[in-house]
């Protein structure tokens, strides 16, 4: 499992950003880009109001998602000619339909989100405000591991008091994972999660997890722009965390867990043929979306094991998530350990059908 940042420095960083944070409502009409010495900005003015602010990647792609502009034309433009990205963006926000308004989440002077009116702001503090009082009164609780990137919050537990053999010797535990977007880049989800003890790994079993959207009605706005909390929508959020004590809980269940672990044995069940290894792990790259470094990795971790089955190719997969920078990608790597244990019978037979 990928190491991110201390429990401490992630309360730090959550109670600074809960203060430096910012949300704007606004109609498209009012929205410009522009390209000035600092880069490209994105501004909001109705004359007698006045904001500007820098764009990050995700704002970029949410930008352009918006507008409908093709990712790729919009990255050209971007890093070769801004004064026509800028043309292209200001123009198609003068042409949405009239009193379309969109939300913007800003930290610390940037543009972080470019997002409906409609999205629910359930932030990262309340999540990890509610979650970890559950997991410290969980008797033998750990967390091993989390992290706040732009795109979310990871909280990642495990629970040694539940665990199980998959094989002789090789020991998994039980845990859950917490996840958090207020960027629009996801729900908020608990998912369980499965921590092997021989290498440290974390799996996350997703079909398995809860998840609350960031929809509801739509925010309102004042004069200047900042949204104001709508009363109802907080008591529906409060009454979301209260339910997330009792599913932290359930994630860590003693008979989803067994559910699980019997999975991960049946996989160690499905072999592969040594001379066809690098076919496999080829074809199961192309599959689930690995780029070629990940799936040369991942082959090194699957030979370096020794374990050629379907249970030893997930584990690679996951071994191999600590070795990538991005904590993102590193749990969407722990993530797609699990489809792999769990794909469909008929896909295994075709990655294993591969002629030598």
């Amino acid at each position: 499992m990928k190491t991110g940042r201390s429990l401490q420095a992630l309360a730090l960083e959550l109670e600074r950003q809960r203060e430096a944070k910012h949300d704007f409502i606004a109609d498209s009409s009012l929205m410009s880009m522009a390209n000035t010495d600092q880069g490209l900005s994105l501004q909001i003015n109705n004359g007698s109001q006045h904001e500007a602010f820098g764009i990050n990647d995700i704002a970029h792609l949410q930008i352009g998602s918006y507008l409908k502009i093709p990712a790729v034309y919009y990255e050209r433009m971007r890093n070769e000619a801004p004064d026509l990205l800028t043309a292209n963006v200001n123009n198609w926000l003068l042409s949405q339909e009239p009193n379309t308004r969109r939300m913007i989440r800003t930290l610390d002077g940037s543009a972080r989100a470019f997002l409906s009116d409609r999205y629910r702001r359930i932030d990262n503090y309340e999540i990890a405000t509610t979650v970890l009082p559950i997991i410290g009164d969980m008797e033998g609780a750990s967390i091993e591991s989390c992290e706040l990137t732009d795109s979310r919050m990871y909280i990642k537990v495990v629970n040694p008091r539940i665990q199980a053999e998959v094989s002789k010797g090789d020991i998994v535990q039980a845990g859950v994972l917490i996840t958090n977007s207020e960027t629009g880049q996801g729900s908020v989800n608990v998912s369980p999660l499965i921590y092997r003890l021989v290498c440290t790994n974390g799996m996350i079993a997703e079909d398995n997890r809860m998840r609350k959207y960031h929809v509801g009605r739509t925010n309102e706005g004042g004069d200047d722009f900042s949204i104001f909390r709508n009363e109802t929508i907080e008591a529906d959020d409060r009454a979301f965390l209260m339910k997330m004590e009792d599913t932290v809980k359930a994630a860590v269940d003693q008979a989803r867990f067994s559910a699980i672990v019997d999975r991960l044995r049946e996989s160690t069940e499905a072999k592969i043929a040594p001379q066809i290894v690098p076919q496999v792990v080829e074809l199961a790259a192309s599959e689930f979306r690995l780029t070629q470094d990940e799936g040369k990795g991942i082959l090194g971790h699957l030979i370096e094991g020794g374990d050629l089955s379907l249970y030893g190719l997930a584990n690679a997969v996951t071994r191999h998530s600590q070795d990538v920078k991005s904590y993102d990608r590193a749990s969407e790597l722990e993530a797609t350990g699990w489809k792999m244990v769990t794909m469909a019978p008929a896909l295994w037979r075709k990655l294993t059908a591969v002629k030598e």
